[in-house]
């Protein structure tokens, strides 16, 4: 009988403690407990394969399973570009939710701005799989997704409904970065049907001519096919029947020579001609740098995270010269922390983004990452983020 009362007793504690740690985690991981998820939820999503991990954080944001974070953006943090009011200057870049999918869980978890796309006028599915790869050991991701998405129709319809919900609407920036379809004739007619569509739904949108998994793509970069590129989505946006104008920016590599990057600063300030409202630096490299340690590193496709760091930075400060700080920047390239952040900021960016600090840290790092960046503006004295840009220039 004792036996019998002692093995239910040890069958109880079993029950209730399994029940405790299940609760415990659950707790840690709708409230993006950092540590959390640092040692336990990504070295368990990263045993999954990489696509299929992208997949499933979508589905969890779609679902809106992960709870507001307690941290308030400061005021520091505020500013306002286009005319557009951003509570914190830490946007998501194109490439994560691709379809429009999940938007309200990102701003959920703290995101400035959403960045969705690439979108193609007409469905495709993108490049054979396997086609996302991580670099672990060099904090760096390699895509070749080659513009999978569902195309104009299906996106555009996401967004109208979310446009539709006030409620939801509300304080979420959407930036819609448009693709070229794999088959097309016209390479830059594509761009200026994503122009008609989803200017009345998108706060910005994004001309992506830099994407290196797109045959061709890269070469609208050139001066004479920058120039017509920018003349014909400018002019399409203008004839639109909309009371304010969606800002257009472009997307540009960051591994474009000095000659290039002088070429495409020509074209942006040209007199007298259409302007493009902003520049995002940078989109992946197809550049290996020599101290890339993952026997990964030789897949094709764009190199992006740590590895992309520097480039894109020196890109930003080099374009921002060129163009006199006239033409706003969004920088994005390796940013895993406030310091990251930081450093693009002085270098010339207004904005920036995040994309594969998201795999190797998981939601909390946005938060972590707004932390740092309030620090470190309050240490140098700023009142505002906006008075750091561009700081490092006048140092020099």
């Amino acid at each position: 009988m004792l036996a019998n009362l002692f093995s239910k007793k040890i069958k109880f504690l079993a029950i209730v403690s399994c029940g405790t740690c299940a609760a415990y985690c659950e707790f840690c991981f709708y409230t993006s407990e950092p540590r959390f998820y640092k040692n336990f939820i990504m070295p368990l999503v990263h045993k999954l394969d990489p696509e299929t991990s992208h997949l499933l954080a979508i589905q969890v944001l779609k679902k809106k399973l992960i709870s507001v974070p307690k941290f308030k953006d400061p005021p520091s943090l505020r500013s306002t570009l286009w005319d557009l009011e951003f509570d914190n200057p830490i946007g998501l870049a194109a490439g994560f939710d691709k379809h429009g999918e999940a938007i309200k869980g990102l701003h959920k978890i703290g995101f400035g701005f959403v960045e969705i796309g690439s979108v193609t006028p007409r469905p495709q599915l993108g490049n054979p799989k396997p086609r996302l790869f991580r670099l672990i050991q060099d904090n760096a991701v390699i895509n070749r997704y080659g513009f999978n998405s569902d195309g104009h129709d299906v996106v555009f319809e996401r967004l109208e409904a979310l446009s539709k919900d006030d409620m939801t609407k509300r304080g979420i920036i959407i930036g819609v970065n448009l693709g070229k379809n794999k088959d097309s004739a016209d390479s830059i007619e594509d761009f200026v049907q994503g122009v008609k569509k989803f200017a009345p739904v998108a706060d910005y949108l994004v001309i992506n001519i830099s994407s290196p998994n797109t045959k061709g793509l890269r070469l609208l970069q050139q001066r004479k096919d920058f120039a017509d590129v920018i003349d014909k989505v400018v002019e399409a946006r203008n004839k639109l029947c909309m009371k304010h104008k969606t800002p257009i920016l472009v997307k540009i590599a960051p591994d474009l020579s000095v000659e290039a990057k002088q070429d495409i600063a020509a074209v942006l300030l040209r007199p007298g001609k259409p302007r493009v409202d902003g520049i995002i630096i940078s989109n992946s490299t197809i550049v290996r740098p020599p101290d890339l340690q993952s026997p990964l590193s030789t897949e094709e496709g764009g190199l992006t995270g740590a590895p992309l760091k520097k480039m894109s930075t020196d890109a930003i400060k080099a374009m921002y010269g060129l163009t006199k700080g006239e033409i706003p920047i969004i920088g994005v390239g390796g940013i895993s922390s406030g310091a990251d952040a930081y450093e693009k900021i002085r270098a010339g960016a207004s904005l920036v983004q995040v994309y594969t600090a998201l795999v190797y840290q998981g939601f909390p790092v946005i938060t972590g990452i707004k932390k740092e960046l309030a620090e470190l503006l309050k240490k140098d004295g700023y009142r505002l983020v906006h008075e750091a840009v561009g700081a490092d220039h006048c140092i020099e």
